[in-house]
């Protein structure tokens, strides 16, 4: 009985973990080509809200506009697509021994409320419109929910060891 719980967990944290891992490597590849993604979302656009595709025209404009006369400015979202990556392989630790890496989960729920306070603070200051600062929340959000049940299950996990 207690080994099929242990199974059971097991699977719960793994499906956790690599949820988390495919999102961190998903955010992180696709920061790379962020000019080349506006350019076809802005093409392929359905009818969005216009404060949306106002704002999407926007930041396009800004990239492409860097990108041409400051080329070198995109090396920093190069360095945050690489840091996406690397926090990707973080999670391998838990999805191997969760017990032992339960500090990279404790690691992500912090790194989660982080977000909040710098999607608003920052983003007041770097003028994103109060929407996208959400959207950007929105991580934190989607990372809690995933990360705190699995932390709660590795503790569940310790105490049968």
């Amino acid at each position: 009985m207690k080994q099929l719980q242990n199974n059971r967990l097991n699977k719960r944290i793994k499906l956790c973990i690599w949820t988390i891992i495919i999102g961190l490597f998903l955010s992180g590849i696709t920061a790379f080509p962020i000019e080349t993604q506006l350019t076809w979302f802005l093409k392929h656009q359905p009818e969005l809200n216009p404060t949306l595709s106002l704002w999407l025209n926007k930041v396009y404009t800004g990239v492409k506009n860097t990108n041409n006369q400051y080329p070198f400015i995109s090396y920093g979202t190069d360095w945050l697509a690489f840091a996406h990556v690397m926090l990707a392989v973080l999670f391998i630790g838990p999805l191997i021994n969760p017990v032992r890496n339960i500090w990279v989960v404790q690691f992500g729920i912090i790194a989660a409320l982080a977000i909040f306070p710098l999607a608003f603070i920052a983003g007041s200051i770097r003028s994103i419109p109060f929407f996208w600062q959400c959207i950007d929340c929105s991580f934190g959000v989607v990372t809690l929910a995933i990360l705190l049940p699995c932390y709660k299950w590795i503790k569940q996990l310790e105490a049968t060891a």
